[in-house]
């Protein structure tokens, strides 16, 4: 096993999916203030417009789904900045709501963009990092990888792929000293989780996350839970018996992913509907 090469933040380049909002911009403005050079893509072009000309970073379109998408925004960033320290897999969507009603629309975008989307990235970078002996890929999941919610069943399968894709890449990829973490946020308050009381999990600031994101590569972790003691609580679960942890679930009300506030989510499920609408009339 090759021990990682050290990234010094100072001038190293880093890219972002999904950059123009919530977690995806505290991790450009985290990076940025770590002295990076930072490349972000986004599918919304006017709001990544906005970020990139308050923060100083360069904006490309990209769809995570779109192999070629992908491609481009890659191949665009590395000729402004040159090759890629780290990529950061920010992009994600997580529509909610019982698994019978569940739009199939919306789980294919799901899966599209949590899933293909990670492992798009990940196969765009990795060859080079692995040529160059050195790089580190950021994958951002969710404690909803580890742990099922009534209520995010397709979401859960999503990011459940992405921690089981994460950790063994990272066995591969470890000869060749390239790195991978999982961060596994629990709820976050940006408009994925708006509408949404997930109580008693926390919802945290995206700042938190991107700080996670940015300690990664110092530490190389496998996985970091945030905060981490919601992730040793979720580890915690798995040594009950079914039938404890059935009354714990009923007794905290873990269905609440099921039971949301339409208005407070209206925007953020409208513009899921639209993505996927648009995608099924390819």
């Amino acid at each position: 096993m090759t021990r990682p090469t050290p990234i010094d933040l100072a001038g190293a380049h880093v890219a972002i999916t999904g950059g123009a909002r919530g977690i995806g911009r505290a991790t450009v403005e985290a990076f940025l203030a770590r002295g990076a050079r930072v490349s972000f893509g986004d599918l919304d072009l006017a709001t990544a417009q906005a970020t990139a000309e308050e923060t100083g970073a360069g904006a490309h379109p990209l769809d995570v789904a779109d192999p070629a998408s992908y491609d481009a925004f890659v191949t665009a960033a590395e000729a402004e900045h040159g090759p890629l320290d780290v990529l950061v897999n920010n992009a994600g969507v997580m529509p909610n709501g019982p698994f019978l009603e569940m739009d199939p629309a919306l789980d294919r975008l799901m899966m599209e963009v949590n899933v293909h989307g990670v492992l798009h990235g990940m196969r765009r970078v990795l060859p080079g990092m692995v040529e160059r002996g050195r790089g580190h890929v950021v994958n951002v999941a969710s404690l909803a990888g580890k742990f099922p919610i009534p209520g995010l069943a397709v979401y859960n399968a999503s990011k459940f792929a992405v921690v089981g894709l994460t950790a063994a890449t990272r066995l591969e990829m470890a000869p060749h000293g390239v790195t991978l973490t999982a961060v596994l946020p629990s709820a976050v308050d940006t408009d994925l989780a708006s509408g949404l009381d997930m109580r008693p999990i926390p919802k945290v600031g995206p700042q938190r996350i991107a700080e996670a994101v940015v300690g990664s590569v110092r530490s190389r972790e496998a996985e970091i839970a945030v905060p981490r003691y919601v992730g040793a609580l979720a580890a915690t679960t798995t040594l009950l018996p079914t039938g404890v942890l059935d009354r714990v679930r009923r007794v905290v009300r873990d269905d609440r992913a099921l039971r949301t506030d339409a208005t407070e989510r209206a925007g953020y499920t409208e513009r899921l509907i639209g993505a996927a609408t648009e995608r099924t009339l390819r």
